[in-house]
């Protein structure tokens, strides 16, 4: 299985890049893993929300495959605790997919499309928090959940 981790927006800011790169590389050491920062569309700042999100959409949308398993980071989906996080990971690896791909929209969400799309809706967290610490805070999750699925010792509890 490889996981993918997908986000709207601009690249890594210098102040979490570090640490975007090192929890990366730490999930290496169990899945195949790739970033796929996905650029906004031209003159994205003078368009209405909603025809925004359609385009990114449209991107978000032609970039899948249809065997790959989609999962939304969005506010109104389930919430986890690490240990479930870790099963979860653990259950879509036994069922072979080939991808599973975490998606972190844009500023205004993701089109009603994309929802659809969905394999799974996921939230992080009740809080807002800004893109660059979302992937930062999601590569951090994943790497937790594989050491939680292999009894080491990174996540104490």
């Amino acid at each position: 299985m490889k996981i993918q981790l997908w986000s709207v927006g601009k690249p890594n800011e210098s102040f979490v890049k570090e640490g975007i790169e090192l929890f990366t590389k730490r999930i290496s050491n169990y899945y195949a893993v790739e970033w796929k920062v996905i650029p906004m569309p031209k003159n994205a700042g003078k368009l209405e929300a909603n025809i925004l999100k359609i385009k990114e959409g449209e991107i978000i949308l032609s970039s899948l495959l249809k065997d790959d398993y989609l999962i939304l980071l969005d506010e109104r989906g389930k919430s986890f605790t690490s240990e479930a996080l870790s099963n979860f990971i653990e259950q879509r690896a036994g069922e072979s997919l080939k991808n599973v791909i975490f998606l972190i929209g844009g500023a205004f969400g993701v089109s009603e499309f994309v929802i659809q799309r969905a394999n799974f809706k996921w939230s992080l967290s009740n809080l807002v928090f800004p893109h660059q610490l979302v992937r930062l805070i999601l590569a951090e999750q994943i790497y937790r959940a594989c050491s939680i699925s292999r009894n080491e010792q990174y996540h104490h509890v």
